[in-house]
């Protein structure tokens, strides 16, 4: 009697073991230690194939880093064959603030090299004896005691000529910063009737 209910337990038992609905249970088999040391190994890339690896990448990397330069040049390149880009521009107004300044700095510089040059030129005619030969020309052609005591260079001497240059520069300082103000004026002015003269502009 208990060998026969035994088996009918153990034959339903497999049944339910190997029908197809039936559903697998919630804890997931361990595998063995052996096998997850061969997954490992397995799945793990040998030293010289990651190495192989970094390179290509940083390889990658310096090539992509290098394209810009290459499109810059193709740009360069594309842009050479094409005809010059051109802007047509409008100057309406000036700034006489800007001119004022900008004059007063250029007229400046202008009265300095002119007292420069004219005492480089005073002095090389100087050294040349032609005030010399001046006088002595004058003394021979009129003569007299009058001209006996006569230097040139009294009268068109170095500091003289000079200070005549340095009282130029002043005054060329002044009149130039205010002869530029008043064009930038009057230029804007005109620029307000008229429209202001226009500029075409071009690309290399």
């Amino acid at each position: 009697m208990t060998e026969r209910s035994a088996q009918p337990s153990t034959q339903r038992a497999t049944t339910a073991a190997t029908k197809p609905g039936a559903k697998p249970s919630g804890k997931p088999q361990a595998k063995p230690a052996a096998d997850r040391g061969a997954d490992e190994t397995a799945v793990r890339p040998p030293l010289t194939e990651r190495i192989q690896a970094k390179l290509s990448s940083a390889r990658d990397e310096h090539v992509a880093n290098a394209e810009p330069e290459s499109r810059t040049k193709a740009t360069k390149a594309a842009a050479g064959s094409k005809p010059p880009r051109r802007a047509r521009l409008r100057l309406t107004r000036i700034d006489p603030w800007s001119v004022m300044k900008t004059a007063f700095l250029l007229s400046i510089a202008f009265g300095i090299v002119t007292v420069v040059s004219v005492l480089m030129v005073w002095s090389v005619l100087g050294a040349a004896g032609v005030w010399d030969s001046i006088n002595q020309t004058i003394q021979e052609s009129i003569g007299g005691p009058e001209t006996a005591n006569l230097d040139v260079e009294n009268y068109v001497g170095t500091s003289r000529v000079l200070g005549f240059t340095m009282l130029v520069a002043a005054v060329d300082v002044v009149l130039l910063t205010a002869i530029a103000t008043l064009g930038a004026f009057l230029y804007n002015m005109a620029a307000a009737l008229l429209g202001g003269i226009e500029v075409t502009l071009s690309e290399d």
